[in-house]
């Protein structure tokens, strides 16, 4: 596992830029490969609700299993979740949405423009339905987390609890995938593994990148980017990803991909990665838990009625969102 690192050191471009440069270079990588498994066996919503989410919320495992191996501070596992999902569903999705609009269900105009009957086309409706289903089980795993984690930490028994929800909404996932390619007759051929081998190199660019990164952030002590603010720097960092996901898939008009990326990508974080925290260490909370709990229901909550109402995110709701995630800044590092 230090064979990247020693190259690099030989090199002499031994610095924190370096590695995060490494980071940016290895998730690339992974998104570059994950949307040729578009045309390998994978529609937009399953790619964005099974597949991408690990991807892009690798990061976030890598730095639980980090954390806990090291004997790091766990309180920052939750920190690191926080920042992750709120930024996902406020700044993430907000930005794409001021810049080109998040339309998943065209209107009736739209649908004629295209030669056809309006509402012929029942696959942006398909994918409205999967990403209302995505957000609804948002709002069961933040409430879970939130009422858990009354009593100031989540335990053992609740890192189980948490794990199982978890898996069993990914059965869940994994089967109306395979049930959507067995309608349409589709199956995994080998440029998917091959490119699932790409994916794996990317993913341990990551772990060494974010390896060094975290024990280079523990000896700093001087102004912001220090030991203390571990979680809130992670969690920039590995939204990092998420947000080259939703730019580049909002300029491609995919606002389904753009949605459920981020959208699944919580998933990883809440409840996964708390779960498996959870059930080696004991997990503080936070003081702005509640700040950050209440941020996720709202968000949830708004993106599922604009969803319904008007058929995606449009741009004037983008300026709520970006609102949203200033006033959590506020309150997690200012208040």
């Amino acid at each position: 596992m230090t064979f990247l690192p020693d190259f690099i050191d030989a090199l002499g471009f031994t610095s924190p830029w370096t590695y995060v440069g490494l980071f940016l270079v290895a998730s690339l990588l992974m998104m570059w490969r994950l949307e040729a498994m578009l045309d390998h066996g994978l529609e937009g919503t399953a790619l964005g609700t099974v597949l991408m989410p690990y991807c892009s919320g690798l990061g976030n495992l890598i730095f639980v299993y980090l954390m806990v191996a090291h004997g790091g501070p766990v309180r920052e596992v939750m920190t690191n979740c926080l920042v992750n999902n709120v930024t996902n569903l406020t700044l993430l999705l907000g930005l794409p949405a001021l810049l080109w609009g998040l339309v998943v269900v065209p209107g009736p105009s739209a649908g004629r423009s295209r030669g056809g009957k309006a509402g012929s086309d029942t696959g942006p409706r398909v994918n409205r339905l999967s990403l209302l289903l995505t957000l609804a089980a948002v709002l069961f795993f933040t409430g879970a987390v939130w009422v858990l984690g009354q009593d100031g930490k989540l335990d053992r028994r609740d890192g189980f609890m948490l794990t199982g929800l978890f898996l069993f909404w990914q059965c869940f996932q994994v089967f109306d995938v395979l049930k959507h390619n067995a309608r349409q007759r589709t199956s995994f051929g080998l440029l998917f593994y091959l490119d699932t081998l790409v994916v794996l190199a990317g993913a341990y660019g990551l772990y060494v990148s974010i390896d060094w990164l975290m024990a280079w952030l523990s000896h700093q002590h001087g102004g912001f980017v220090n030991a203390s603010h571990l979680g809130w720097l992670s969690g920039w960092l590995m939204v990092l990803p998420n947000a080259l996901l939703a730019l580049y898939w909002g300029w491609k008009r995919r606002a389904d991909v753009v949605y459920s990326s981020q959208v699944g990508d919580g998933h990883i974080c809440i409840p996964l990665c708390l779960g498996l925290c959870a059930i080696f260490r004991p997990v503080p909370v936070p003081g702005f838990f509640e700040t950050g709990m209440l941020l996720l229901f709202g968000a949830t909550v708004l993106h599922a009625v604009l969803l319904l109402v008007l058929g995606g995110l449009p741009r004037w709701a983008g300026w709520i969102f970006a609102a949203a995630y200033g006033w959590f800044l506020y309150e997690g590092l200012l208040a």
